[in-house]
């Protein structure tokens, strides 16, 4: 069974087949080679993987960001966040990043935010003298710290990976990594904006401007701090401060912006659904694929021999990071935290590493592979989003996969980056 497992989902990968599609037809051929359980038994697991109360957050932390995006928030975002360095030399790459951080508090979704004002940024760009390529590559770059500033549903995956964590503290975890990635595409940028002789055109805004930017997007700032605030004292959980944050959206959008119109709900409510659909799919094929992996005893041969090399706590992170940057290539971040935690979280721990460090290495690298060529799924949809061929976008991604992977070790060898926060507020 798990040497077709692997042959199969192999195969699948390298025809094209989408992710979810290649786990499920993997583990059903799987059970249908090993002959001891019957077919059935595929579906059940595809449906006990996702029969989570803490999975209720990913679809309406998903229909939160939609509603906060049909009610103009984008807009509002962008505004404020160009008033501060837009003048700057770079200015508007500078806007880039920061719009991309502010959203990815609302949003979760590195996908929605390369779409969504990551696009409209890359426009901007382009108009102001920018090399399109590099705008996109920038936009897709900063893209990536959607799943990893909360909410995020990479962290509610691993929480019901890892009984170790919890969402909260993952969701506290992820701020600090979060800004340093920022900070590292924003230094990237200078340093490109410096060699490219990139000019802002944009006038400094007045005082004036500058307080009615700011006041107005007061409402669209205060989601995140009212999930943060709440998860930490205990006033709801993770899943119900998604609920909280459906409706804050919606009276953000209809009653405080007022631009978000009754008639436009069916279409936000279709595109959370058929967004929810593609995320859950992914993890009930997920499911099946790691109950034949357990089955088969394969996490537990494997933690034995990875024990049975005596690796320092040091060398096992370099380990694991390497395996994960490979794995990320041909695998996206959902799928792999479902078939890798269960199997390495437990060696981690067993070595004393803090199952929230650890977490956050892991979601981290995953998340790298989204702008790894040649599937970096992210890339393909910034490409179509922005109109900018794979090639170019590509020839543009040194520099920023450099800033990453440095990031990436700082995280890696300084535990404290991800653990004082969480451990600040509370949370084990």
């Amino acid at each position: 069974m798990g040497l077709t497992l692997f042959i199969a989902i192999v195969v699948l990968l390298a025809l094209g087949f989408p992710v979810a599609f290649a786990l499920a037809i993997s583990a059903a051929l799987a059970v249908f080679v090993g002959g001891r359980y019957p077919q059935l038994i595929v579906f059940k697991e595809m449906f006990t993987g996702i029969d989570s109360f803490p999975l209720m957050a990913v679809p309406f932390f998903i229909l939160a960001a939609e509603l906060m995006s049909g009610g103009a928030l984008t807009h509002v975002l962008l505004r404020f966040a160009a008033q501060f360095v837009g003048h700057l030399r770079g200015g508007l790459g500078y806007a880039n990043v920061l719009s991309l951080t502010l959203f990815s508090g609302i949003s979760g979704s590195a996908l929605a935010d390369a779409a969504g004002p990551g696009s409209m940024m890359v426009k901007m760009m382009d108009k102001a003298g920018y090399g399109r390529p590099y705008a996109a590559a920038l936009t897709a770059s900063t893209a990536i710290v959607g799943p990893i500033i909360p909410p995020s549903v990479s962290m509610i995956i691993y929480a019901l990976q890892d009984e170790h964590v919890s969402v909260g503290g993952l969701f506290m975890a992820g701020f600090i990594p979060g800004i340093l990635i920022a900070l590292a595409m924003a230094a990237v940028n200078w340093w490109v904006c410096r060699k490219r002789d990139y000019r802002s055109t944009e006038p400094r805004p007045s005082a004036r401007e500058m307080w009615a930017n700011s006041f107005k997007a007061i409402p669209a700032l205060m989601l995140i701090v009212l999930i943060v605030v709440g998860i930490r004292f205990g006033i709801f959980t993770p899943t119900e401060a998604s609920v909280v944050a459906v409706f804050y959206a919606l009276i953000c959008g209809k009653w405080i912006y007022r631009t978000l119109q009754w008639s436009a709900v069916p279409g936000i409510l279709a595109r959370s659904a058929m967004l929810t659909a593609s995320v859950l799919l992914v993890m009930a094929t997920s499911a099946a694929f790691a109950w034949v992996l357990t089955v088969e005893g394969i996490p537990q041969y494997l933690s034995e021999l990875i024990v049975s090399w005596q690796l320092s706590p040091v060398m096992f992170l370099i380990a694991v990071n390497i395996l994960l940057l490979v794995f990320g290539i041909f695998m996206e971040p959902l799928p792999g935290v479902m078939i890798l935690v269960p199997i390495l979280a437990p060696i981690a721990a067993s070595l004393g590493l803090d199952p929230t460090h650890f977490a956050m290495v892991v979601i981290v690298n995953l998340t790298l592979g989204m702008i790894t060529p040649p599937v970096g799924g992210l890339l393909f949809v910034t490409s179509v989003a922005t109109r900018v061929s794979i090639t170019e976008l590509t020839r543009e991604m040194p520099l920023f996969l450099l800033a990453h992977f440095v990031v990436l070790c700082l995280l890696t060898f300084i535990p404290a980056l991800s653990t004082w926060l969480p451990h600040t507020l509370g949370f084990q």
